[in-house]
């Protein structure tokens, strides 16, 4: 007997008739004409080489056989239907593991917030987030360790591609009192006269670079480099510095007591960027978690912008 020619069709008509007691009803259930029933029941019955039922005028019945074959088959369409709600699950990015690497306040503000707000939509979905090092997000993504990275724009080589999200500006944070709250922009020559903190290998790169074609002279260097933005922050508000970071920071600068300033020309500015591998596809519920974030995240950014 050649088992692979049952299919769920045939199957479900099978149920559709036990249950019913009849091949008329059946047809009803199963949204198909009496005589598709009936052709469905007797391809069943040839495949499985035994009549499934003794038929009347008025009524169909189980034979013995046809008794005997029901829990199997009740069985088979259990999980036929479990395995067809994966698929829709999956399919619908309703659920899957995804791991989304950001850097530090990019995790802490943004990713969290992102994430109860897919999970309202797909409760079956699990993001796990991972602090990530900014220079750091790229080699991830290449070599499988998260799915999405989240960050500032970098390099990309050849295995991992990025959607733009947002441009952000690299701003001065201070204290109130600090000298420089005064202006509204402040200009590069009341700047290199500042005490500035960098945070990370990244911060420092992004500071540097702002007047890299000036001349030495006129360039702002940091004094300091630390690796937590949080200490940053804690020199800033203590008066003891400046910090120069993205103005998506706004959140955690605030909680400090510090104020934000625009820099004169040129400014920097960091293009926040989705990072993906280019030579795995996206699982469903990744490639899901990746499209919401377009969207979710854009609009975070301007309602933090004003």
């Amino acid at each position: 007997m050649a088992l692979s020619r049952l299919n769920a069709r045939q199957l479900e008509t099978f149920l559709a008739i036990a249950d019913c007691g009849s091949i008329a009803r059946a047809a009803d259930r199963v949204c198909l004409t009496p005589s598709a029933v009936s052709q469905l029941l007797g391809e069943l019955e040839r495949e499985v080489g035994f009549r499934l039922f003794d038929r009347t005028t008025r009524r169909v019945s189980l034979t013995v056989a046809g008794a005997d074959f029901l829990s199997a088959a009740s069985a088979a369409m259990t999980q036929l239907y479990a395995a067809e709600r994966s698929a829709r699950n999956i399919r619908e990015r309703a659920s899957g593991v995804i791991r989304v690497g950001a850097p530090l306040v990019l995790c802490a503000a943004v990713l969290p917030d992102a994430i109860a707000a897919y999970r309202d939509l797909h409760p079956n979905v699990s993001v796990r987030p991972s602090d990530v090092e900014v220079e750091k997000l790229v080699p991830s993504v290449a070599d499988a360790q998260i799915d999405i990275a989240l960050g500032p724009n970098q390099p990309l080589g050849e295995r991992v591609s990025a959607t733009p999200l947002f441009d952000s500006p690299w701003v001065v944070w201070c204290s109130p009192q600090h000298a420089l709250a005064r202006y509204d922009v402040v200009p590069w020559e009341a700047l290199r006269e500042a005490s500035v903190v960098a945070t990370g290998r990244d911060h420092e790169y992004s500071v540097t670079r702002m007047l890299s074609d000036q001349p030495d002279s006129q360039r702002v260097l940091p004094v300091e480099i630390v690796e937590n933005v949080t200490t940053a922050f804690g020199l800033a508000r203590a008066g003891l510095s400046v910090t120069l970071a993205p103005d998506y920071v706004k959140g955690f600068a605030r909680s400090q007591g510090l104020v934000m300033r625009r820099t004169g020309k040129p400014e920097t500015i960091r293009q926040i960027c989705l990072y993906y591998s280019k030579e795995r596809a996206l699982s469903p519920a990744a490639a899901g978690f990746h499209d919401f974030l377009v969207h979710w995240v854009g609009d975070w950014y301007k309602a933090l912008a004003q």
